[in-house]
């Protein structure tokens, strides 16, 4: 990727990890003009925070505590993963479901 791409989508990329206020107001500059290196970690943290909210409406209600607490702290330990792959510029895709967010939200 282009180091120019990089550098003027890094802050929105950034943003996004801020949970949903950060990645409403990410989504928001991106859209006026759209990077490609912004794009990318939105739809990371679009995924993200779907899991997220999944776990704790179903997760810890049907399933327990203890497994929602597990999938909870999986989930942090993916956001620190996508967070450092933001802040150094590179374009790191979350273990496991990362490239399956870029799928499901390619239109965005």
């Amino acid at each position: 990727m282009e180091n120019q791409t990089v550098n003027e989508g890094k802050t929105m990329a950034i943003i996004s990890h801020l949970w949903i206020i950060g990645l409403i107001i990410a989504f928001f500059m991106n859209n006026s003009k759209k990077n490609s290196f912004a794009s990318f970690y939105i739809k990371q943290m679009i995924g993200l925070n779907l899991i997220q909210l999944l776990n704790g409406w179903i997760i810890y209600k049907f399933v327990g505590m203890t497994a929602g607490s597990i999938v909870g702290i999986l989930l942090l330990v993916l956001w620190v993963i996508s967070l450092i792959g933001a802040v150094k510029g590179e374009e790191k895709s979350i273990p496991v479901v990362g490239d399956q967010f870029q799928e499901w939200f390619k239109n965005i």
